[in-house]
């Protein structure tokens, strides 16, 4: 089977905010970094990436 990275950031995405909510876990930047996963997993899906 075959993964794209826009996927498999998009699943390091999901489970870091599960994570990061569930165990209240937070640093500085965290946002902006998650942010940026996000995009790119976006960005990368709808390249067919």
């Amino acid at each position: 089977m075959k993964r794209s990275i826009g996927v498999l950031l998009l699943a390091i995405w999901l489970i870091l905010t599960g994570l990061a909510h569930i165990l209240h876990f937070s640093f500085s930047g965290m946002g902006t970094i998650m942010a940026v996963v996000a995009i790119a997993a976006g960005i990368l899906i709808i390249m067919g990436f």
